[in-house]
């Protein structure tokens, strides 16, 4: 990608390496790229932490007040582009969902070909867990459910943990469809574990209300 002010090559960077210029995001650029990174499953927290602080202060719009329109907007959208990236890359959780869209599959879809079907007898299981959730919640059992959620938590972890495995496969081998089915359905797993222990902290808050 060609700077705008100087046409030198920008590869994608924030800043021109000629001539200093903030520069517009490559069209295709991933939220890795925002950091310089290659796709990957393991991040290192602190580092992404203190880039994007760098980079925070280097791209904030207070540094651009003076300057012309379009380094203006640039950095307003290189700016949101990096609070975007950062959000998404310092959580596993969503870190898998974009590494997982990058290979076509997409979570939250309703149709399509990158929709995920959980398995039945999970969605099965999950049933059972709210039901049980719902009679601890009738009986005002907080013990119950709170015993439910230490459970619940183990295994959302566990579901995480196999989600990245997979995904660690599929990254060193862009052919493994067995290893992307089963990061997608271990994800979902772990998202509709999730959605359950939110329940728990929900009904733990109005016990306490």
């Amino acid at each position: 990608m060609e700077c705008w002010n100087c046409q030198a090559e920008t590869h994608g960077a924030p800043f021109c390496p000629a001539c200093g210029k903030i520069g517009a995001r490559a069209p295709g650029a991933t939220w890795f790229d925002v950091f310089g990174l290659t796709p990957t499953v393991d991040v290192d927290a602190a580092a992404l932490d203190a880039k994007f602080r760098e980079l925070s202060l280097k791209l904030h719009p207070d540094r651009f007040a003076t300057a012309d329109a379009r380094e203006r907007r640039l950095s307003l959208e290189q700016t949101s582009a990096l609070n975007t990236a950062y959000q998404t890359l310092k959580d596993p959780a969503k870190r898998v969902a974009y590494l997982l869209s990058l290979h076509g599959v997409d979570l939250d879809a309703d149709q399509g070909e990158g929709r995920v079907t959980m398995a039945p007898e999970f969605l099965m299981e999950i049933m059972e867990l709210r039901e049980a959730l719902d009679g601890a919640r009738q009986r005002r059992d907080l013990d119950a459910a709170l015993r439910m959620a230490e459970e619940v938590k183990r295994r959302k972890a566990a579901a995480l943990d196999e989600a990245m495995a997979a995904l660690r496969t599929l990254l060193s081998n862009p052919d493994a469809g067995e290893a992307k089915r089963t990061a997608a359905q271990a994800l979902g797993q772990s998202r509709y574990f999730a959605r359950f222990l939110q329940e728990v902290e929900a009904m733990e808050e109005e016990a306490l209300a």
